[in-house]
């Protein structure tokens, strides 16, 4: 099974938006894991595209 990177970043903003909705103090914490998870999944491919296969 691929994991197919443009189905996750909308499902992660959505958490992230819901997220800060509810509980305005972790705005700082939330939008520093969405940045580090997308900078991840934009760099996967070009560091393990043996993992891709």
């Amino acid at each position: 099974m691929r994991i197919d990177f443009m189905l996750i970043q909308p499902l992660v903003a959505l958490i992230a938006g819901i997220l800060i909705l509810f509980i305005p103090r972790i705005l700082n914490l939330v939008v520093a894991i969405y940045l580090i998870l997308i900078g991840i999944a934009g760099l996967w491919p070009h560091f393990f595209p043996h993992l891709l296969r």
